[in-house]
């Protein structure tokens, strides 16, 4: 603090404001009592948790009972429980990817799933879902939207996606709309790197803004922010940190009154350019009502420090502060933190069932093989997660699937660029590609790999990848893969129809 910025209120008034305008991550699978310490010190009142801080229900229960104890009555416990690959809690129903259900194109069904899944997380304790999202689906290599997007348009993309929300928002569970302005036309994942999108405004109201802009008319709780540059908006900063955005364009211009929460400011897009605690301060002065610090305690620290030192300064007004706080405060009162009994889970489960169907897509005219062929199934042996979603499906569990149905030869690869498709015998058996990873295939690949059929679970754009006919789930959770059975078996049909312009027709 220098005697330029004299402190306008005492820096432990400002610690305890700081603490209330981040959320949190924290390691392990059970509130022990330093966590809890630093929780109470802190002043903490929003948590993010992910895969590695459940292990089934009852530990998560526990868990979440503990943080709201703690924490108090204006809790918010958050999850991202999107559905397809991006789910954290795996043993409630298994949601449908967005891109599934834009495949199938009915808005009462989004409804319908929206809702179970606030039903399944509402009952784990949980009162936020980062969901859905609104990026659109208009750039096949992007390395982390696809399969998570509704589709292209932007119109119906959002009628899907806020259908979803509306059904969420009907059992008690807060959502939150991403990633404002629109990650779908980037070919970086700004978990490693800072994307751009360099297109005009009016492409940008065409396209990536409108469904937000939807999303705010219709009254979201919840936004999260975006760690993209879009020279148009500000040439200067990312979406997170830039108050022309924030501020000027959702705030002023479009007047909305949800919360607006950043993107995990763990990601290198923001911590290796800016680092945590400068980077913080940005996003509050830009106006975001919560900065979510997602790294390490160190981080953490950095980053309360920060916000600390910001407001104790007066550089963000006590009117300012209060303002954010109450809107955070009025999302968990709208949508209170508290668990209920899961009385519907085996309708949940029928209805995550008959979704997955409903959303397989055929493309290239794919035909089956006859029940009890010999079949030779090809199948990456590498199936860990790519940091956003869960890890994908292992060899053995497809080869189960196949073998209820066929006379089964599976080989696995662990890289695709060094596997000789070549080298496969030339005995007759009828070869099904499972593509089990999200990362799209290289030339190499595409010039010589010929399945005769593509079972596409997890990123639909790759049946742009291989020629040969295929059949897209849109994930490879357990309900999915019982899809693609079910479909091999002549129990089912194909109709869904990929969401994205220019690929109706295939």
């Amino acid at each position: 603090m220098t005697q330029e910025t004299p402190l306008v209120m005492s820096i432990e008034e400002a610690r305890r404001l700081a603490g209330q305008l981040v959320m949190i991550r924290m390691p392990g699978t059970r509130l022990d009592e330093e966590a809890a310490a630093f929780l109470k010190q802190h002043h903490i009142r929003a948590i993010c948790l992910f895969r590695g801080n459940m292990t089934d229900e009852l530990q998560l229960k526990k868990m979440t009972a503990d943080l709201r104890a703690v924490m108090g009555p204006e809790a918010l416990i958050a999850l991202d429980q999107e559905g397809g690959a991006v789910v954290r809690s795996t043993w409630v129903p298994q949601p449908p990817a967005a891109m599934s259900l834009g495949a199938s194109d009915d808005k009462d069904l989004c409804y319908q799933v929206g809702a179970a899944v606030a039903r399944g997380v509402k009952a784990l304790g949980f009162n936020w879902n980062f969901a859905p999202v609104l990026d659109l689906n208009n750039n096949v290599d992007n390395p982390v939207i696809s399969e998570r997007s509704f589709g292209s348009d932007p119109a119906r993309a959002a009628e899907l996606a806020l259908a979803w929300m509306d059904g969420s928002l009907s059992e008690g569970v807060a959502c939150c709309v991403k990633h404002f302005p629109g990650h779908g036309d980037t070919n970086v994942d700004s978990h490693r790197d800072l994307p751009t999108v360099d297109k005009t405004l009016e492409e940008l109201q065409a396209l990536e803004l409108a469904p937000f802009q939807i999303a705010v008319s219709r009254e979201a709780p919840a936004m999260m922010t975006a760690h993209i540059v879009y020279p148009a908006l500000d040439a200067d900063n990312p979406a997170t940190m830039s108050e022309a955005i924030l501020t000027g364009l959702l705030r002023k211009q479009w007047n909305y009154q949800g919360v607006v929460i950043t993107d995990g400011m763990d990601m290198h897009a923001i911590a290796g350019r800016y680092g945590v605690g400068k980077a913080a301060v940005k996003a509050l002065l830009a106006g975001a009502d919560l900065v979510m610090a997602l790294g390490t305690t160190e981080t953490q620290l950095e980053t309360l420090e920060a916000l600390t030192q910001v407001i104790a300064s007066g550089q963000i007004t006590v009117a300012e502060i209060e303002q954010r706080l109450a809107r955070v405060r009025q999302l968990a009162k709208t949508y209170p933190c508290q668990q209920s009994a899961y009385q519907t889970e085996l309708a949940d489960r029928i209805l995550m069932s008959s979704a997955w169907k409903r959303g397989l897509t055929a493309c290239g005219n794919p035909v089956a093989p006859a029940k009890g062929s010999k079949v030779r199934l090809v199948i990456s042996a590498d199936v860990v997660s790519d940091g956003v979603s869960e890890a994908g499906i292992p060899a053995e569990k497809v080869t189960a699937m196949l073998s209820s149905l066929y006379d089964v030869d599976t080989v696995t690869f662990d890289n695709a660029d060094s596997f000789c498709w070549d080298d496969l015998p030339q005995d007759g058996r009828y070869v099904i590609l499972a593509s089990t990873v999200r990362i799209r295939y290289s030339q190499q690949v595409r010039d010589s790999w010929k399945p005769d059929l593509h079972l596409v679970l997890w990123n639909p754009f790759q049946m742009l990848d291989i020629d040969a006919p295929a059949l897209l789930t849109y994930g490879f959770a357990a309900p999915a893969v019982d899809a693609a059975r079910a479909w091999l078996a002549g129990e089912v049909r194909a109709d869904g129809k990929i969401p994205v312009s220019g690929f109706q027709s295939i």
